[in-house]
């Protein structure tokens, strides 16, 4: 695999946004809250939300096989292999997820692992199954004329730019503001909007338990 570029890496590694903050996580047993003189870092190793990452060093293949949900939210990432994204960390962990906006929050949680590749969905590849593309080379089309995975405001990963250009250009996208940016402005928008889809992802998922147990 090709690694990532140092500065998207850097940039990655000290981003100040935190995903505990915002989507509501559990808190360490009674037996592993202290541990004196640990380090911060030995106990996120030990003890962490992602300190279960399985080690692949070869994450491609059989992905959706080896990573078929998104641990985040629970999606099939097959059913959204447009927007799925799998993470690979310079440990050889990987993570498997179903959208940059849940990409963001791997990415904050693994504050100690730098990214060694990033991988996204062509949403304009042809095929009910989008092949996976380095980031690096895909064109990010930010729409708020229609929702995405985990998102108001869709965000599609293009690995060919005439694809980008024409999703863009689209009668209600062209309208709406849609723009082409890179992986960095992608995941930054991502975060920027986190709070407002966490907010409406909340409610959605509500209602749906509401539903099934009433249906149950």
């Amino acid at each position: 695999m090709n690694d990532v570029p140092f500065n998207r890496r850097h940039w990655l590694q000290t981003a100040s946004v935190s995903a505990l903050a915002l989507g509501g996580v559990g808190t360490a047993t009674a037996q592993t809250q202290g541990q004196p003189g640990m380090a911060p870092t030995q106990w996120t190793d030990t003890y962490g939300l992602v300190a279960s990452l399985p080690k692949d060093p070869d994450p491609l293949t059989n992905e959706l096989d080896k990573y078929p949900r998104c641990r985040y939210c629970g999606m099939e990432r097959a059913k959204f292999s447009h927007t799925r994204h799998l993470l690979a960390y310079e440990d050889d962990s990987v993570e498997g997820t179903c959208s940059i906006h849940c990409a963001a929050i791997s990415l904050s949680l693994n504050m100690d692992r730098g990214p060694k590749a990033i991988y996204a969905g062509d949403a304009g590849a042809p095929g009910t199954i989008k092949p996976l593309a380095l980031v690096d080379k895909m064109h990010y089309v930010l729409d708020p004329s229609k929702p995405g995975t985990m998102t108001k405001a869709s965000k599609f990963a293009y690995a060919d730019r005439a694809a980008a250009e024409a999703a863009a250009s689209s009668e209600a996208a062209a309208k709406a503001g849609a723009k082409i940016v890179d992986f960095n402005a992608a995941l930054t928008g991502a975060y920027l909007g986190m709070a407002e889809d966490t907010i409406m992802l909340r409610k959605r998922r509500a209602e749906m338990r509401k539903k099934m147990a009433t249906a149950g």
